[in-house]
Parts: structure tokens; sequence; C-alpha cells
């Protein structure tokens, strides 16, 4: 198996977290906290789905599917290219709100599929790429899509683990 085959198989395991996570829930169920200020399942998938298509959306160098169709109206937000959930206030978590489970999981296939399709392009010699030189050491594509299955697994755990006490 080589580096490229590992992150498909990573990434392949994610949409099923996903699903899980949020599969037959209410809008209300999707936006509730356990605590005030806590994330919500909707806001964990939202958040989780955004990070990863704004990093291929720009290792493509392409728009984010969030740009495309009615995706950003779908969680209750305008289509803000730069709103990932990243440093998001309690008010601001409390503002996205899933019209239902099926728009999480429509809109993350939807992101998953072109991430899946961008990885069957790329080559070993691709990973050492860097793509990102504002941090020290400077970021690999390699370690960029490691850090895109990282950050969806940990949130998807999340949503699960809030899941379990509705």
């Amino acid at each position: 198996m080589d580096a490229k085959d590992i992150l498909i198989e990573a990434h392949g395991r994610l949409p099923e977290l996903v699903e899980a996570a949020v599969h037959d829930l209410t809008p209300e169920q999707l936006r509730w906290a356990p605590k005030p200020g806590a994330n919500t399942i909707g806001w964990l998938v939202w958040h989780l789905t955004r990070v990863q298509d704004s990093h291929i959306a720009e290792l493509l160098e392409q728009d984010q599917v969030y740009l495309t169709g009615d995706w950003a109206a779908r969680f209750g937000l305008k289509p803000d290219p730069s709103d990932s959930g990243y440093g998001h206030s309690p008010q601001q978590v409390a503002a996205v709100a899933p019209e239902s489970a099926q728009a999480l999981i429509d809109y993350y296939a939807a992101v998953h599929a072109r991430t899946l399709e961008y990885l069957g392009g790329i080559t070993d010699q691709d990973l050492d790429r860097v793509v990102d030189d504002n941090w020290d050491p400077p970021v690999t594509l390699g370690v960029r899509l490691v850090s895109i299955i990282d950050d969806d697994a940990q949130h998807a755990g999340q949503a699960a683990y809030v899941r379990g006490l509705l």
C-alpha cells in the first residue's frame, strides 16, 4: 500500500462517522448544546466539513463546494468562504442551524467526493510539496491531508459523544 492509498482509506472512513453522528436527528437535536456555550452536533459536523472543504478547495485552487448551490442557506448562514467555524463565539456556534441531518450528510458527501477525486490524482512525490509556508516548519501536502483526517475524526467523535447525551 502506498501513501496515497493510506490517505484514501483514512478519508474513506469519515463519511460513516459523520452519518452516524447525525442520522435521524431533528433540527432541534442538531442545535442542542450540552451546556450554554458548548458546541452543538450540527456545528461540529458543519465545522469539520467546512475545514475540509476550504483546505481541499485551496489545494485545487478552486471555489469551495460551500459557495455552490444553496449550502450556506441550508445552515441558516451566508456563503462566506472565510467562515469555517474557527474561533467561533458561542453566539456564532448557536447561529449554525442545519435544516436537517440530511443537509449535513449531503454537504459532507459532496466535499468527500471532491476530496477523493483530488486524492486519486496525487503522487507520493506530491506529498512533500509545501502548501503553507506560514508555519515553522512549513506545511507539506501530506501533513495537510493528515491534518484534515485528524480534525474530522476528532470532531465526528465529539459529535457522537454529544449525541449520546441527548
